[in-house]
Protein backbone atom coordinates (compact mmCIF):
# COMPACT_ATOMS: atom_id res chain seq x y z
CA UNK A 1 0.00 0.00 0.00
CA UNK A 2 1.04 3.37 -0.85
CA UNK A 3 0.65 5.10 2.77
CA UNK A 4 2.56 1.84 4.00
CA UNK A 5 5.69 2.72 1.30
CA UNK A 6 5.77 5.80 2.84
CA UNK A 7 5.73 4.85 6.29
CA UNK A 8 8.79 2.25 5.31
CA UNK A 9 10.76 5.65 4.36
CA UNK A 10 10.03 7.53 7.14
CA UNK A 11 10.74 4.55 9.52
CA UNK A 12 14.09 4.73 7.91
CA UNK A 13 14.95 8.20 8.37
CA UNK A 14 13.65 7.95 12.12
CA UNK A 15 16.25 5.25 13.35
CA UNK A 16 17.88 6.68 16.33
CA UNK A 17 18.93 6.82 20.03
CA UNK A 18 16.50 8.62 22.31
CA UNK A 19 16.12 8.07 25.69
CA UNK A 20 13.07 8.29 27.69
CA UNK A 21 12.65 9.31 31.61
CA UNK A 22 9.78 10.24 33.79
CA UNK A 23 9.39 11.78 36.67
CA UNK A 24 6.31 13.12 39.32
CA UNK A 25 5.64 15.97 41.06
CA UNK A 26 4.59 14.24 44.13
CA UNK A 27 5.04 10.88 45.35
CA UNK A 28 1.62 10.80 46.88
CA UNK A 29 -1.86 12.33 45.90
CA UNK A 30 -4.93 12.34 47.00
CA UNK A 31 -8.08 11.44 45.53
CA UNK A 32 -8.77 15.25 45.02
CA UNK A 33 -5.38 15.27 42.79
CA UNK A 34 -5.35 14.35 39.08
CA UNK A 35 -2.58 12.11 38.62
CA UNK A 36 0.22 13.46 35.80
CA UNK A 37 3.93 11.80 34.88
CA UNK A 38 6.09 14.04 33.20
CA UNK A 39 7.99 12.37 30.26
CA UNK A 40 11.08 13.88 28.60
CA UNK A 41 13.08 12.77 25.48
CA UNK A 42 16.40 13.06 24.98
CA UNK A 43 17.85 12.40 21.89
CA UNK A 44 21.67 10.77 22.56
CA UNK A 45 22.71 10.29 19.17
CA UNK A 46 24.84 12.41 16.81
CA UNK A 47 21.86 13.01 13.84
CA UNK A 48 18.22 14.13 14.04
CA UNK A 49 15.75 11.88 14.92
CA UNK A 50 12.07 12.34 14.09
CA UNK A 51 9.99 11.18 16.94
CA UNK A 52 6.49 10.07 16.64
CA UNK A 53 3.59 12.46 17.37
CA UNK A 54 1.67 9.67 18.90
CA UNK A 55 4.03 8.96 21.46
CA UNK A 56 4.36 12.40 22.57
CA UNK A 57 1.37 13.48 25.14
CA UNK A 58 -0.17 16.65 24.06
CA UNK A 59 1.08 16.51 20.55
CA UNK A 60 -2.34 14.73 19.23
CA UNK A 61 -5.94 15.31 18.76
CA UNK A 62 -6.45 11.75 20.24
CA UNK A 63 -4.53 10.82 23.14
CA UNK A 64 -2.97 6.59 23.22
CA UNK A 65 -1.95 4.88 26.16
CA UNK A 66 1.29 4.78 25.98
CA UNK A 67 2.25 3.31 29.41
CA UNK A 68 2.50 0.27 31.62
CA UNK A 69 0.60 0.77 35.22
CA UNK A 70 0.48 -1.42 37.99
CA UNK A 71 -1.01 -1.09 41.25
CA UNK A 72 1.01 -3.23 44.30
CA UNK A 73 2.24 -5.00 41.22
CA UNK A 74 -0.78 -6.02 39.25
CA UNK A 75 -1.62 -4.15 35.87
CA UNK A 76 -4.43 -1.87 36.04
CA UNK A 77 -6.74 -1.33 33.08
CA UNK A 78 -6.14 0.90 30.71
CA UNK A 79 -10.24 3.83 29.79
CA UNK A 80 -9.02 6.00 27.29
CA UNK A 81 -9.87 5.56 23.75
CA UNK A 82 -8.30 2.73 21.06
CA UNK A 83 -7.75 4.75 18.41
CA UNK A 84 -7.72 3.86 14.41
CA UNK A 85 -5.00 5.84 12.81
CA UNK A 86 -3.48 6.40 9.23
CA UNK A 87 -0.08 5.13 8.30
CA UNK A 88 2.23 7.52 9.68
CA UNK A 89 2.96 11.27 7.28
CA UNK A 90 6.11 14.11 7.25
CA UNK A 91 3.83 16.10 9.27
CA UNK A 92 3.35 13.51 11.80
CA UNK A 93 6.98 13.09 13.40
CA UNK A 94 8.76 15.94 15.69
CA UNK A 95 12.34 15.98 14.92
CA UNK A 96 14.55 16.24 17.77
CA UNK A 97 18.27 17.55 16.97
CA UNK A 98 21.55 15.79 18.72
CA UNK A 99 21.31 16.38 22.22
CA UNK A 100 17.79 17.90 22.10
CA UNK A 101 15.47 17.05 24.68
CA UNK A 102 11.91 17.62 25.07
CA UNK A 103 9.63 17.26 28.11
CA UNK A 104 5.87 16.62 27.91
CA UNK A 105 3.30 16.31 30.50
CA UNK A 106 0.67 13.34 30.17
CA UNK A 107 -2.22 12.77 32.49
CA UNK A 108 -3.00 9.59 33.89
CA UNK A 109 -6.54 10.37 35.61
CA UNK A 110 -9.41 9.13 33.61
CA UNK A 111 -6.73 7.21 31.17
CA UNK A 112 -6.36 4.11 33.56
CA UNK A 113 -7.81 2.35 36.53
CA UNK A 114 -7.00 4.35 39.51
CA UNK A 115 -10.07 3.33 41.67
CA UNK A 116 -8.24 1.99 44.50
CA UNK A 117 -5.71 3.29 46.72
CA UNK A 118 -2.69 1.64 46.58
CA UNK A 119 1.39 2.47 45.12
CA UNK A 120 1.12 3.10 41.77
CA UNK A 121 4.36 2.56 39.26
CA UNK A 122 4.34 3.99 35.66
CA UNK A 123 6.35 3.32 32.84
CA UNK A 124 6.50 4.48 29.55
CA UNK A 125 5.97 1.74 26.94
CA UNK A 126 5.49 2.90 23.62
CA UNK A 127 6.62 -0.65 21.80
CA UNK A 128 3.58 -1.53 23.49
CA UNK A 129 1.71 0.90 20.49
CA UNK A 130 3.83 0.78 17.46
CA UNK A 131 1.27 -0.81 15.65
CA UNK A 132 2.55 0.86 12.02
CA UNK A 133 5.59 -0.98 12.89
CA UNK A 134 7.42 2.78 12.66
CA UNK A 135 11.15 1.85 13.81
CA UNK A 136 11.15 4.32 16.82
CA UNK A 137 15.06 3.93 17.77
CA UNK A 138 17.56 1.04 17.07
CA UNK A 139 15.95 -0.94 19.40
CA UNK A 140 12.30 -0.38 17.69
CA UNK A 141 11.02 0.35 20.91
CA UNK A 142 10.94 3.18 23.64
CA UNK A 143 11.27 2.31 27.44
CA UNK A 144 12.38 4.61 29.93
CA UNK A 145 12.45 4.10 34.06
CA UNK A 146 9.83 3.36 36.69
CA UNK A 147 8.57 5.51 38.77
CA UNK A 148 6.21 4.96 41.72
CA UNK A 149 3.94 6.98 43.68
CA UNK A 150 1.17 6.37 46.26
CA UNK A 151 -2.51 7.23 45.03
CA UNK A 152 -5.42 7.49 46.95
CA UNK A 153 -8.50 5.64 44.60
CA UNK A 154 -10.97 7.81 43.24
CA UNK A 155 -13.81 7.70 40.38
CA UNK A 156 -12.55 6.12 36.65
CA UNK A 157 -14.69 8.69 34.94
CA UNK A 158 -13.28 9.11 31.25
CA UNK A 159 -12.13 12.36 30.56
CA UNK A 160 -14.66 14.39 27.55
CA UNK A 161 -17.05 11.54 27.66
CA UNK A 162 -20.92 12.75 27.65
CA UNK A 163 -23.09 10.86 29.20
CA UNK A 164 -25.56 9.56 26.05
CA UNK A 165 -28.91 9.12 28.55
CA UNK A 166 -31.30 6.79 27.97
CA UNK A 167 -31.74 5.56 24.25
CA UNK A 168 -34.66 4.33 23.24
CA UNK A 169 -34.22 4.18 19.55
CA UNK A 170 -32.51 1.30 17.29
CA UNK A 171 -30.15 1.58 14.53
CA UNK A 172 -28.14 4.57 13.90
CA UNK A 173 -27.83 8.08 15.19
CA UNK A 174 -25.85 10.96 14.23
CA UNK A 175 -24.58 13.54 17.04
CA UNK A 176 -26.11 17.51 17.09
CA UNK A 177 -22.37 18.26 15.48
CA UNK A 178 -22.72 15.65 12.60
CA UNK A 179 -24.23 18.48 9.73
CA UNK A 180 -27.10 16.71 7.65
CA UNK A 181 -24.64 15.99 4.72
CA UNK A 182 -22.58 13.69 7.08
CA UNK A 183 -25.62 12.62 8.79
CA UNK A 184 -26.29 10.90 5.59
CA UNK A 185 -22.70 9.43 4.99
CA UNK A 186 -22.98 7.63 8.36
CA UNK A 187 -26.19 6.03 7.63
CA UNK A 188 -24.83 5.00 4.54
CA UNK A 189 -21.94 3.81 5.85
CA UNK A 190 -23.69 2.20 8.76
CA UNK A 191 -25.71 -0.31 6.35
CA UNK A 192 -22.44 -0.96 4.83
CA UNK A 193 -21.19 -1.96 7.82
CA UNK A 194 -24.62 -3.81 8.85
CA UNK A 195 -23.72 -5.80 5.30
CA UNK A 196 -20.82 -6.31 6.30
CA UNK A 197 -21.21 -7.88 9.94
CA UNK A 198 -23.45 -10.53 8.41
CA UNK A 199 -21.55 -11.51 5.54
CA UNK A 200 -18.90 -12.37 8.32
CA UNK A 201 -21.19 -13.89 10.22
CA UNK A 202 -22.61 -16.23 7.89
CA UNK A 203 -19.22 -16.98 6.74
CA UNK A 204 -17.93 -17.88 10.08
CA UNK A 205 -21.19 -20.01 11.00
CA UNK A 206 -20.38 -22.90 8.80
CA UNK A 207 -16.45 -22.56 8.66
CA UNK A 208 -14.94 -25.84 9.69
CA UNK A 209 -11.47 -25.47 7.43
CA UNK A 210 -8.35 -22.80 6.77
CA UNK A 211 -9.78 -21.15 4.03
CA UNK A 212 -7.61 -18.77 2.15
CA UNK A 213 -9.93 -15.27 3.89
CA UNK A 214 -9.65 -16.67 7.27
CA UNK A 215 -6.43 -17.79 7.37
CA UNK A 216 -5.16 -14.45 5.77
CA UNK A 217 -6.51 -12.45 8.89
CA UNK A 218 -6.63 -14.46 11.63
CA UNK A 219 -3.73 -17.16 11.08
CA UNK A 220 -3.56 -21.03 11.29
CA UNK A 221 -6.92 -22.27 11.84
CA UNK A 222 -8.37 -24.07 14.91
CA UNK A 223 -11.77 -24.86 15.71
CA UNK A 224 -11.35 -22.07 19.01
CA UNK A 225 -9.77 -19.46 16.83
CA UNK A 226 -13.17 -19.88 14.29
CA UNK A 227 -15.03 -19.27 17.63
CA UNK A 228 -13.78 -16.19 18.97
CA UNK A 229 -13.78 -14.81 15.57
CA UNK A 230 -17.78 -15.79 15.04
CA UNK A 231 -18.47 -14.77 18.43
CA UNK A 232 -17.09 -11.50 17.82
CA UNK A 233 -18.65 -10.95 14.69
CA UNK A 234 -22.08 -12.72 15.83
CA UNK A 235 -22.45 -9.77 18.64
CA UNK A 236 -21.56 -6.83 16.44
CA UNK A 237 -23.86 -7.70 14.17
CA UNK A 238 -26.71 -8.38 16.62
CA UNK A 239 -25.42 -4.94 18.12
CA UNK A 240 -25.56 -2.98 14.68
CA UNK A 241 -29.13 -4.44 14.65
CA UNK A 242 -30.83 -4.26 17.46
CA UNK A 243 -28.47 -1.35 19.86
CA UNK A 244 -28.68 2.37 19.23
CA UNK A 245 -25.05 3.31 17.51
CA UNK A 246 -23.99 7.38 17.81
CA UNK A 247 -21.61 8.51 15.63
CA UNK A 248 -19.58 12.15 17.02
CA UNK A 249 -18.28 14.52 14.59
CA UNK A 250 -16.36 16.26 16.91
CA UNK A 251 -13.08 15.31 16.39
CA UNK A 252 -11.37 16.72 13.31
CA UNK A 253 -7.73 15.32 12.99
CA UNK A 254 -6.95 13.97 9.72
CA UNK A 255 -4.68 11.17 10.75
CA UNK A 256 -7.29 9.67 12.76
CA UNK A 257 -10.13 7.26 11.22
CA UNK A 258 -12.06 7.07 14.59
CA UNK A 259 -11.56 6.18 18.56
CA UNK A 260 -14.29 5.02 21.05
CA UNK A 261 -14.18 4.68 24.60
CA UNK A 262 -14.28 0.49 24.84
CA UNK A 263 -16.21 0.74 28.16
CA UNK A 264 -19.08 2.94 26.49
CA UNK A 265 -20.83 1.48 23.96
CA UNK A 266 -21.92 1.97 21.21
CA UNK A 267 -20.70 6.03 21.12
CA UNK A 268 -18.14 6.11 17.73
CA UNK A 269 -16.69 9.27 17.49
CA UNK A 270 -14.88 9.38 13.88
CA UNK A 271 -12.33 11.95 13.26
CA UNK A 272 -10.77 13.97 9.56
CA UNK A 273 -9.50 10.61 7.72
CA UNK A 274 -13.25 8.90 7.85
CA UNK A 275 -14.33 11.66 5.85
CA UNK A 276 -11.65 10.69 3.22
CA UNK A 277 -12.05 6.98 3.39
CA UNK A 278 -14.18 5.29 0.68
CA UNK A 279 -17.68 3.64 1.55
CA UNK A 280 -16.60 0.17 1.24
CA UNK A 281 -13.22 -1.39 0.26
CA UNK A 282 -9.90 -1.53 2.30
CA UNK A 283 -9.88 1.43 5.03
CA UNK A 284 -13.39 2.54 4.53
CA UNK A 285 -15.95 3.98 6.46
CA UNK A 286 -18.41 0.70 6.52
CA UNK A 287 -14.65 -1.03 7.38
CA UNK A 288 -13.57 1.47 10.15
CA UNK A 289 -17.03 0.96 12.21
CA UNK A 290 -16.74 -2.68 12.12
CA UNK A 291 -13.43 -1.55 13.55
CA UNK A 292 -14.35 0.34 16.20
CA UNK A 293 -17.27 -1.63 17.10
CA UNK A 294 -14.89 -4.78 17.74
CA UNK A 295 -13.28 -2.73 20.33
CA UNK A 296 -16.31 -2.36 22.57
CA UNK A 297 -15.85 -4.54 25.33
CA UNK A 298 -18.98 -6.30 25.16
CA UNK A 299 -19.01 -7.43 21.34
CA UNK A 300 -15.18 -8.52 21.31
CA UNK A 301 -12.83 -6.29 23.24
CA UNK A 302 -10.53 -6.04 20.53
CA UNK A 303 -6.91 -4.04 20.75
CA UNK A 304 -4.79 -2.08 18.52
CA UNK A 305 -1.71 -4.47 18.16
CA UNK A 306 -0.88 -3.43 14.83
CA UNK A 307 -2.58 -1.28 11.91
CA UNK A 308 -2.51 -1.72 7.80
CA UNK A 309 -2.88 -4.38 5.89
CA UNK A 310 0.48 -5.62 5.68
CA UNK A 311 0.72 -5.29 9.44
CA UNK A 312 -2.48 -7.47 9.76
CA UNK A 313 -1.37 -10.22 7.96
CA UNK A 314 2.06 -10.70 9.28
CA UNK A 315 0.20 -10.55 12.78
CA UNK A 316 -1.98 -13.80 11.45
CA UNK A 317 1.45 -15.24 10.55
CA UNK A 318 3.21 -14.77 13.56
CA UNK A 319 0.25 -14.52 16.11
CA UNK A 320 -3.46 -15.87 15.70
CA UNK A 321 -3.79 -15.16 19.12
CA UNK A 322 -3.02 -11.34 18.69
CA UNK A 323 -4.57 -11.26 15.62
CA UNK A 324 -8.08 -12.77 16.87
CA UNK A 325 -7.72 -9.42 19.34
CA UNK A 326 -6.67 -6.89 16.85
CA UNK A 327 -9.75 -4.63 15.55
CA UNK A 328 -7.50 -4.03 12.46
CA UNK A 329 -8.03 -7.91 11.20
CA UNK A 330 -11.44 -7.50 11.92
CA UNK A 331 -12.18 -4.74 9.56
CA UNK A 332 -10.01 -6.50 6.93
CA UNK A 333 -11.75 -9.73 6.86
CA UNK A 334 -15.05 -8.22 7.12
CA UNK A 335 -14.37 -5.76 4.38
CA UNK A 336 -13.14 -8.93 2.07
CA UNK A 337 -10.42 -6.54 -0.34
CA UNK A 338 -9.12 -8.15 -2.97
CA UNK A 339 -11.61 -10.74 -2.28
CA UNK A 340 -10.89 -14.41 -1.17
CA UNK A 341 -12.96 -17.50 -0.50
Amino acid sequence: MEGEDASQQLSEQAVGDIAVSLSVASASLSAHEDVAVTVTYTNVSSQPVQLLKWYVPGSESVPAGLFQVTRDGEAVAYMGPEVKRVAPRAEDFITLAPGESLSRTAPLSGFYDLSASGTYSVRFAAQAVNQHNVVLTRTAALDSNLVSMFIEGRSSRQPGLQEQGTVTAQGISSASNCSSSRASTITTAYNSAKTYASNATSYLSTLSSGTLRYTTWFGTYSSGGKDTAYSHFSKINSALSAQNVTVDCSCTDSGTYAYVYPNSPYKIYVCGAFWAAPNTGTDSRAGTLIHEMSHFTVLGGTDDHVYGQSGAKNLAKTSPTKALDNADNHEYFAENNPAQN
